[in-house]
């Protein structure tokens, strides 16, 4: 439910709204956790105060629309909530909150929505699930400019998933190292190359310096090749520095950045989204601490949707059977939630990477049933032992595999480079 009609008299009016999933836990009952929820988050505060009206409130409160129970814990889940010990109710509730308290800047409707609600003592815990946005709402937003369709024409990829490595060792080569090695990957056929998120403008490797040498080789390749290879350059740094890195992607010819999205924020996704033409790469590093604890923070389809609204082209989903702690099927749901269409906007692209091999095209693409993905693989490409050429090789023919069907044994008995992935990356 994202209008609703409020009576203000003589007349009535349809409010524009969001609606805010929750799964809580309190000491109390689930009614009055979500009343205090919504109050907080909007016209209340911890008593009644003079100047909520009935007009304020009738345009201004949040409204709890749906308490749906659901089990109980002897233990909190999170310290601090009062009292301290007891029964704790945990329930899924939906609040609506009025679009004119918040108006369309992304960061001010996080306040709402992900903001002091979190501290409340009347929840020993309290997770953001999801939340539904009216179109009109949406509409105003950046959103994702190339997603998959853009991404796919600017790879010169037609079906099958596009391919990228990071550049490893995360840190540490210098520049000129960097673009030998983003020369050998592009000559094979990489359709995408990235910097780690540990590197952005160090000493070591300026990001000017290592961006030029890198994009150099790589419109050498195409020189040859007719196919220019995506890099997705770290450009993440304060604003200032930003707009600059952006300014000298962009007339270098170069075809993609990147950020680390926790880190920069929204606003300053809003400036790189207004400052460049070019498909934003979004990085997730530092999700796991937002979502991490299953009674707080904040949910994966949730988080996708923010940063889409706010421009982002690709978003990171871990990968299957990765180094991390999410599940598989965390990792599946949260690249088809990308998948799903947010207004008008083209889809994004669902980034599977960590510990990404040869080995998981087939799960993975029997898993999600769609090849619209960019498969991200580091170590699975770089530490091939026939080397990173062999390592590419090797997941290109392992997603011919899983696409056509057949079982990666057998496809690898007359392709070396899949055996040799197979016989690394398949040991115990």
């Amino acid at each position: 439910m994202q209008m609703s009609k409020q009576n203000t008299g003589s007349s009535s009016e349809v409010r524009e709204e969001v609606v805010a999933t929750y799964t809580i836990e309190t000491p109390g009952s689930l009614k009055w956790a979500a009343e205090a929820l919504a109050g907080e988050q909007s016209t209340g505060t911890f008593i009644q105060i003079p100047g909520e009206t009935a007009e304020i409130h009738q345009k201004h409160a949040g409204r709890v629309v749906q308490v749906e129970p659901l089990d109980s814990s002897h233990s909190p889940a999170l310290l601090g909530s009062v009292p301290a010990s007891g029964s704790f109710n945990r329930g899924r509730i939906k609040v609506a909150f009025p679009v004119q308290n918040f108006g369309y800047a992304l960061p001010n409707l996080m306040a709402t929505v992900a903001g002091n609600l979190f501290e409340l003592n009347q929840f020993s815990g309290i997770r953001l699930e999801d939340v539904d946005f009216p179109t009109s709402y949406i509409d105003r937003q950046a959103g994702t400019r190339f997603g998959v369709p853009g991404t796919r024409k600017l790879m010169s990829v037609a079906e099958r998933p596009m391919v990228g490595t990071i550049i490893k060792p995360s840190v540490g080569l210098t520049p000129e190292a960097t673009g030998e090695l983003a020369f050998s990957l592009a000559e094979a056929g990489i359709d995408f190359i990235k910097d780690d998120e540990l590197m952005a403008n160090p000493p070591h490797s300026p990001f000017a310096k290592r961006f030029e040498s890198v994009i150099g080789q790589l419109h050498r390749v195409a020189e040859s090749s007719g196919r220019m290879v995506m890099y997705a350059a770290n450009v993440t740094d304060n604003v200032d520095q930003m707009r600059r890195n952006i300014d000298l992607v962009e007339k270098s010819g170069g075809t993609c950045v990147m950020v680390s999205a926790n880190h920069i924020g929204l606003s300053g996704l809003d400036v790189v989204r207004s400052h460049t033409s070019l498909p934003i790469h979004a990085h997730r590093n530092g999700w796991g601490a937002l979502t991490r604890d299953p009674m707080l923070g904040y949910s994966y389809l949730f988080w996708q949707k923010i940063w889409r609204l706010a421009g982002a082209d690709h978003l990171h989903v871990n990968g299957l059977h990765n180094k991390f702690w999410e599940p598989n099927e965390s990792v599946i749901r949260n690249a088809r939630a990308i998948l799903s269409p947010l207004g008008s906007a083209p889809v994004a692209v669902p980034v599977f990477a960590s510990a990404q091999t040869a080995l998981q095209a087939p799960e993975t693409y029997a898993a999600l049933g769609s090849a619209d993905i960019l498969y991200v693989c580091g170590g699975g490409i770089m530490a091939h032992p026939a080397g990173p050429v062999a390592g590419l090789r090797s997941i290109n023919e392992a997603w011919e595999a899983a696409i056509a069907g057949i079982p990666l044994a057998e496809y690898a008995k007359s392709r070396p480079a899949l055996q040799g992935a197979l016989e690394m990356f398949g040991r115990k």
